[in-house]
């Protein structure tokens, strides 16, 4: 079974729609020793097929050609690498997250924001200013499992690399292995969606729909990033004591509006959000939103019909299902890091493709429940893991396709500039493509939190 013929299966689609999918193979597009080009494609083509089935769904036509071109994919995959503003190229790690040299092995520490840089700082009981050189000699004396388990007892992130087979005898590991690639679902009973029928050019298959984003980082962004491109009004809500990385926010803040709102002080304005929301994308540590009444259960109670999407690191469930992570993370701890290494010194994959395949199947996901939805109404759920999306890349991503069509010889193609409140901006197209589609966001990033609360 080919990749996106998995996928499809586990977002419920019907598998006579795969004949509407052609693929353009490029050469040297995210090479690795894992099949990270087959993981990619397959992700962006069932994505992309879903937002073609909504739109057939809604406007009563053929659902339309789906084009997956490697090219595409390979850039968007790396589109914070390819962010400019004003000409200036974005630092994506910082000097304390990266690999180091342990007395029995190797970890990996992420520390970006600055939070997580002084928990990890305190944990090593080292000075606020430590520089990488004081951080390398304290962790060339300590043992990684140990080191482990200190920082993340103190809030802070590092993991310890592990081999595959190492993973697979972890506890967490094992609870990973024991699921599939997503959970979907429905929680609740309820009438069945009502869309107003679709169009216009081009054809926008989540107008409509009211997308809350309360995700960070890429995988959550991504994915609300792509429902924005289909033409969903999605606003990103943040804490305001908690501000996102300016990059990153501007990597994935195409077609969106953000707000920040305390949820706790600001309750009576958030509840007015929910009562007109239609999906909620989730992206913290799981049980983080909780007592904000985010579980699928009580936004069923209180809203039904919607449809509530979450993302987490490593599940919900086992040992660490209360840890927060990184794509960077998730590589070293399940095997990949290892595997795309040497005998010298771990590797990792051309691309954060854990978190960007896993952005655009939440999408996928998403767009699946809606269009169900029109049918056969419900509230529905549907929960996804990078940790997951790791043991798929390792254990199923089946490797296999025919002669390339072409060769990947320049990303130029799929890089585009616009002017914006941020400056002038050159950034990746996305990779979601569809005969009547959008080829790009109808608006720019604009700055951290500068949108009111509110929908328009």
């Amino acid at each position: 079974m080919t990749g996106i013929e998995y996928l499809w299966s586990a977002l419920g689609g019907d598998p006579a729609l795969l004949s509407r999918v052609s693929t353009v193979v490029r050469d040297e597009a995210l090479d690795a020793r894992l099949p990270v080009r087959e993981l990619a494609r397959s992700c962006v083509g069932a994505c992309a097929l879903a937002a073609a089935e909504l739109s057939a769904r809604r406007t009563g036509r053929e659902v339309p050609a789906v084009r997956v071109d490697d090219g595409a994919i390979a850039t968007a995959f790396v589109s914070e690498r390819h962010l400019l503003v004003d000409g200036r190229a974005p630092v994506t790690f910082t000097p304390l997250s990266r690999f180091w040299r342990t007395a029995d092995g190797w970890m990996r520490t992420h520390a970006n924001y600055p939070h997580h840089r002084a928990r990890l700082l305190d944990a090593l009981g080292l000075p606020a200013d430590a520089s990488a050189e004081a951080v390398s000699a304290c962790l060339a004396e300590r043992s990684a499992l140990e080191v482990e388990r200190t920082v993340y007892a103190a809030g802070g992130l590092a993991v310890a690399l592990r081999t595959a087979q190492e993973w697979a005898a972890h506890e967490q590991g094992a609870a990973v292995a024991g699921r599939g690639l997503l959970e979907r679902g429905r929680t609740a009973s309820s009438g069945v969606r009502a869309l107003a029928p679709l169009d216009g050019d081009p054809l926008l298959p989540a107008a409509g729909l009211r997308v809350l984003d309360l995700t960070r980082v890429i995988a959550g962004p991504v994915a609300t990033r792509t429902l924005a491109l289909l033409g969903a009004d999605v606003l990103r809500i943040d804490p305001p004591g908690l501000p996102e990385l300016a990059d990153q926010h501007a990597d994935t803040g195409f077609g969106k509006r953000s707000a920040t709102l305390d949820l706790r002080a600001d309750r009576r304005a958030f509840d007015e959000l929910l009562a007109s929301t239609d999906v909620v994308v989730t992206g913290y540590r799981p049980g983080a939103l909780d007592r904000f009444g985010l579980t699928p259960e009580a936004l069923a109670e209180r809203s039904p019909g919607i449809v509530v999407a979450q993302l987490s690191a490593w599940g919900a469930y086992g040992p660490w299902g209360g840890r927060r992570g990184f794509d960077s993370l998730v590589q070293v701890a399940t095997g990949i890091a290892a595997l795309e290494g040497s005998e010298e010194k771990p590797g990792a994959l051309p691309a954060q493709a854990l978190d960007h395949g896993t952005g655009y199947l939440l999408a996928a996901a998403v767009l699946r429940a809606v269009t169900e939805q029109l049918d056969e109404g419900g509230t529905r759920f549907v929960r996804l893991a990078l940790a997951q999306t790791a043991s798929w890349l390792v254990n199923g991503v089946v490797r296999g396709e025919g002669p390339a069509d072409a060769s990947y010889d320049s990303p130029a193609p799929w890089l585009s500039e616009t002017d914006s409140g941020l400056g002038r901006l050159r950034y990746a197209l996305s990779p979601v493509s569809f005969d009547g589609g959008p080829g790009d966001w109808s608006r720019p990033p604009g700055p951290w939190g500068s949108d009111a609360a509110r929908w328009m």
